[in-house]
């Protein structure tokens, strides 16, 4: 301050370099930062104009003003399947999509999941087909849908001609060489997963190759970060055009929808990559710590991209969806869990004040003493390990081991491990646990009175958890309560999701699907059940709502009941809040950043309330 006035740029610099605690590295900085925001500024009010334009057209077709005009799409394209009908919703949901096609931009099919976007995207296929565009297209899906989207083009457009890009590296090598030959001849579609997009070169150097006319990417949400390399990889396909698919809703967050404005507009954005990654590298990480700039690019980006999202809610176009009813049953823990979780809260407590940056290890403690106690180790003590590991010397795969090594083995693994164990080695039978232990959770005893409920009222039952192990528990619960069961996680083979699905849908005496809310939570149609059990809530709200929406979708004749399973004075009651304070922040097409996992502070936030620090 004391060296002003600054006449001119020169003057800066040579103060700055003759002044003892200052360095001219602060001015190259700001003046970086000040031209990468001068281009992003520029650029979106170039995209501005663009919008405005836009805008007017989506608003008269949105609100029907257009619908007796002749290019609006009156009726479902022929090639459909004649037994089946678009809903007046999704059959603006196709006039919107053609009117993205010829203003030649990118759209965001955002309906909120189980509005049927899969099929509105097939009938965009089929209605560039009657037109006599160009093909190929690509779909890339996520492995648990690709099953289902070749379902629904055989069921909704079996006229269009589709190949499925998966299976073993032989199998793909093989298809890749036919189509590259040109062996495989006026096929319309390829299907294929993220994982052989971004998997190895061989497979990706293929679509980078082959000219397609429209990619569109289902539940695209690595699309929402451009300094990611898959974002990169997804990018570098070749493809005129691309159309996203996604059930949650835009994020207030200047990486995504500065992503998201790229994938709209590629040709105007691509050719300023390094700047906006630059601005990128320098955004706040939470919206307190925003700049005033940060807050007015949010609030443009937001702006310009409302004409370029088609967004419905089930509550505005499905007024006959059954209803949902949503219950949140705060489970006291049995008298031994709750010495469990008490003890853990006492040891944890001591090493939050000692070493904070551990916090992600103790809130997952805290999470398995709150879901059942067997996936901490308390039954198993040290001496009874010792026991077992000279035990298991008997038998025949064990004659050569060591014991101190089985030892320390055990020594890491939970209750319910080490029960499994001895389940499975017949010389370790007499220290399994018994069922009663099994039995032993606060979540189990609610079980126990709400599916013995929803089975009187013939309501059959999805339950969700976050962790595999759980669901080996609950397997074991199920077993000792008598019920039927099929269970699907991300270890099921995308060949055999389908057929679990379909088993599950046609076999009314199966009462209960246990699945991850991952691997369980997209694009699967499970509506011949109608209640949703969560175990375990997810940090991530998002995740839960598309687990529910498996079964509260289109199809769906019951009324659904979704039933959270919370224990009483746990961690999960942090975590509720989180999630509760996160959806309250839904608008329009924004939303407060809901990312994969907890964020460092929430984690902070839910550890201190838990452990009384």
């Amino acid at each position: 301050v004391e060296n002003r006035p600054y006449d001119s740029w020169k003057t800066l610099v040579y103060k700055f370099e003759t002044c003892k605690h200052l360095t001219t590295n602060l001015l190259n900085s700001s003046k970086n930062l000040l031209y990468t925001r001068d281009v992003v500024s520029r650029l979106m009010a170039r995209c501005q104009s663009i919008s405005d334009r836009m805008q007017a057209i989506v608003s008269s077709l949105v609100s029907g003003e257009n619908s007796d005009s002749d290019e609006y799409i009156k009726t479902q394209p022929s090639l459909l399947t004649k037994s089946l009908h678009l809903s007046p919703y999704q059959l603006i949901g196709l006039n919107w999509l053609a009117v993205m096609h010829k203003q030649q931009v990118n759209g965001i099919l955002a309906d909120e999941m189980g509005l049927g976007k899969t099929i509105q995207a097939i009938a965009f296929l089929a209605y560039l087909q009657e037109q006599g565009e160009a093909r190929p297209h690509l779909v890339v899906v996520p492995s648990s849908t690709l099953e289902n989207w070749m379902r629904e083009f055989t069921v909704w457009c079996p006229s269009l001609d589709v190949l499925v890009y998966h299976g073993s590296q032989k199998d793909r090598r093989e298809l890749k060489y036919k189509i590259l030959a040109g062996e495989v001849e006026n096929f319309d579609v390829i299907v294929t997963t993220y994982n052989m997009i971004s998997g190895n070169g061989e497979d990706r150097s293929l679509f980078k190759k082959l000219p397609f006319h429209y990619v569109i990417f289902d539940e695209a949400h690595m699309l929402k970060n451009m300094g990611s390399q898959r974002y990169a990889n997804l990018m570098k396909i070749s493809a005129k055009r691309k159309i996203l698919l996604t059930g949650t809703p835009l994020q207030n967050n200047l990486v995504e929808l500065m992503s998201l404005l790229t994938f709209v507009m590629p040709n105007m954005f691509c050719k300023k990559a390094d700047q906006i990654k630059l601005m990128f590298s320098a955004a706040s990480k939470t919206e307190e710590d925003q700049s005033n700039f940060e807050r007015d690019r949010i609030e443009h980006a937001k702006k310009i991209m409302r004409p370029f999202v088609l967004r419905r809610l089930k509550q505005d176009v499905l007024q006959q969806l059954p209803v949902k009813h949503e219950e949140e049953r705060y489970c006291p823990m049995t008298p031994y869990q709750q010495s469990c979780y008490l003890n853990m809260v006492a040891t944890l407590s001591k090493e939050f004040k000692e070493n904070q940056d551990a916090q992600t290890g103790m809130l997952m403690k805290l999470r398995r003493a709150s879901n059942h106690p067997l996936l901490l180790r308390n039954h198993y003590d040290l001496d009874k390990l010792r026991t077992m590991s000279q035990v298991l010397l008997k038998e025949p795969t064990y004659f050569d081991a060591n014991a101190d090594l089985i030892f320390e083995d055990m020594e890491v693994m939970s209750d319910f491990e080490l029960h499994m164990l001895c389940t499975k080695f017949p010389v370790l039978h007499e220290f399994k646990l018994d069922n009663e232990k099994i039995l032993d959770s606060g979540k189990f005893k609610a079980l126990d009175s709400l599916l013995k409920e929803h089975e009187e009222k013939n309501n059959r039952v999805l339950v969700f958890s976050q962790f595999t192990m759980m669901l080996d528990i609950l397997e074991v619960y199920l077993k000792i309560r008598g019920y039927k069961w099929l269970r699907l996680d991300g270890s099921t083979s995308v060949a055999d999701r389908q057929d679990l699905i379909d088993q599950y849908n046609g076999d009314d005496s199966i009462h209960v699907f246990l699945l991850s809310t991952r691997a369980g939570g997209l694009g699967i149609n499970l509506t011949s059940a109608n209640v949703v059990v969560i175990h375990d809530l997810d940090f991530n709200p998002y995740n839960d709502k598309q687990a529910e929406d498996r079964c509260h979708r289109l199809g769906q004749s019951k009324d659904v009941y979704v039933i959270r399973l919370i224990s009483k004075d746990t961690i999960d009651e942090g975590i509720l809040a989180i999630a509760k304070d996160k959806l309250k922040l839904e608008r329009d097409i924004t939303e407060e950043t809901s990312k994969e996992d907890v964020d460092v502070a929430s984690v902070a936030q839910i550890l201190k309330a838990a452990l009384g620090s």
